[in-house]
């Protein structure tokens, strides 16, 4: 009997496998990430650390004179920082919070009814994505609801921005939820508001994180609609660098302007990295779902 002849190998042609060009396609990815972000940060940071002389025209060389310290202290005190802080966030925080809640019980009710008439609202409702909001409308509306120059005026602004991207990111998800879960509960006797900050907001804490981020970011370093709503009556970090850059205290001093961005960024770069666990687990967690 007569052993079996072994199986050769199947041809490729004489091609060999693109097992050792895996690693280019990321790492050129990586590489092109990097120098997008890397070159802007660096010339910031070196901006913000050289002299006025050295700062006069901004480019990636290294100072001469390291003063990061001295401008980061220039820009805090003369640029009123603290209060253009605490303006930024006495907006920024009901802003966000008022569009989350209301942007998701909306998206609630249009993700559990059907029909046309739903349809067309929810059309209705996400077309504040595309369509831009028309500023001198907003600001006649304002004055004639007194609400002009005033934070609630300008939260009700940011509210009324960024309700579209809350319901369109939110609407899909609350459908990927069952419905038998809510009709559980409601046998149990649990209202409908119940059963929505009980079960359902919970559900959402991946898609509401996404939401979170690119609000923050939207009401953190907006300039334009703040300058038409509140401008002059109430500072911002975006409006308060804005109008130092265009007075005489700022002109050509780039090392100072730069060192308010960094401080203006600092905050929401650290609440980032520290929930980023956070929220990576939440995306993931409801992706896996």
């Amino acid at each position: 009997m007569t052993a079996p002849y072994p199986r050769t190998p199947a041809r490729t042609g004489g091609r060999r496998a693109p097992g050792g060009r895996k690693w280019l396609q990321p790492a050129t990815v990586v590489l092109l990430v990097a120098v997008a972000i890397g070159i802007p940060l660096w010339l910031v940071v070196m901006t913000a650390a050289k002299p006025t002389g050295e700062a006069l025209t901004p480019n990636l060389s290294l100072p001469h004179h390291w003063q990061l310290g001295q401008n980061l202290a220039d820009a805090w005190t003369k640029g009123h920082v603290p209060a253009a802080f605490l303006g930024s966030l006495l907006v920024m925080t009901p802003s966000v919070a008022g569009v989350l809640v209301l942007g998701s019980l909306a998206s609630w009710v249009l993700a559990r009814r059907g029909g046309r008439v739903v349809a067309v609202l929810y059309a209705l409702a996400i077309s504040g994505i595309v369509l831009p909001p028309a500023v001198v409308t907003i600001v006649l509306l304002l004055r004639q609801l007194g609400l002009a120059g005033s934070p609630l005026g300008m939260i009700g602004v940011y509210m009324g921005i960024y309700m579209s991207t809350v319901i369109f990111f939110v609407t899909g998800f609350v459908r990927t939820v069952p419905v038998s879960i809510e009709e559980a509960a409601r046998m149990d006797g649990a209202s409908p508001l119940r059963v929505f900050f009980r079960i359902i907001l919970p559900m959402l804490r991946p898609v509401l994180a996404t939401a979170t981020i690119l609000i923050c970011l939207y009401v953190w370093n907006d300039v334009f609609y703040a300058f038409f709503v509140v401008g002059g009556r109430l500072d911002t970090l975006p409006l308060d660098l804005f109008q130092v850059a265009s007075a005489g205290l700022y002109l050509n001093n780039w090392n100072l302007i730069f060192a308010y961005i960094i401080l203006m960024s600092a905050p929401l770069l650290i609440l980032f990295a520290a929930a980023q666990r956070r929220i990576i687990s939440g995306i993931t967690t409801g992706a896996v779902k």
